[in-house]
């Protein structure tokens, strides 16, 4: 079987994709078909993860009182979060939308299995943390994949993992990796939300590479 040949248009358009891939945190109250929901995650069980082991676990949050439970979650680490903060970055925080769980339509939260049967250790005896790290790499995948569907994404992470865990009766094994918000978005820019607000400015490969 021969492999596929991506030509420089097909690059460009990924290259696209890259750049218009958000951390969405205003949502639209149009539903997400479950078909769709079921095609991203197809395709983020096509990530790489470590040993071919796919510890990944999707937690699909429909009933409204686990939802419920996590919004509250929320609002508790949202205000003790509050309080790091000094001074004007303070008053920048309070501004900021760090949840999108009051709109958006589909909230899934992601789990990966501390040691599974699948895969048989490979890859993991010196470094165990690559069960999560594949985990990102899947949400990571979904992402992009979302994003190709013209929806979007919100990492929702000023969360307690282990109040998440409780609220959403998973096995006590599962490491939690994050909870996110999919739905439409209201607005779409090419320009991270934070950095628009003055938060953060993202930075080039050229200030986080070093030669050795």
């Amino acid at each position: 079987m021969r492999a596929p040949t991506f030509d420089g248009v097909f690059r460009a358009k990924l290259t696209e994709l890259f750049q218009w891939r958000r951390d969405v945190r205003h949502f639209a109250a149009t539903p997400v078909p479950d078909a769709i929901v079921d095609r991203l995650l197809d395709l983020a069980c096509l990530a790489p993860s470590v040993g071919l082991s796919q510890p990944w676990r999707f937690v699909t949050v429909g009933d409204p009182a686990r939802r419920a439970a996590i919004r509250a979650n929320f609002g508790v680490c949202n205000a003790r979060a509050l309080t790091s903060q000094l001074g004007e970055r303070a008053a920048l925080y309070a501004r900021l939308k760090l949840a999108g769980l009051d709109e958006a339509p589909c909230h899934l939260a992601v789990f990966a299995e501390r040691d599974p049967e699948q895969g048989h250790g490979l890859g993991r005896a010196t470094m165990p943390e690559t069960v999560a790290y594949s985990a990102v790499m899947a949400v990571h995948t979904l992402w992009l994949a979302a994003r190709a569907e013209g929806l979007g994404l919100g990492w929702v992470s000023i969360l307690d993992p282990a109040a998440v865990a409780a609220a959403l009766d998973v096995p006590a094994a599962w490491i939690f990796i994050g909870y996110f918000c999919l739905g439409y978005p209201v607005a779409d820019d090419d320009v991270p939300e934070l950095q628009r607000s003055g938060w953060e400015h993202r930075r080039v490969a050229t200030d986080l590479r070093i030669r050795r």
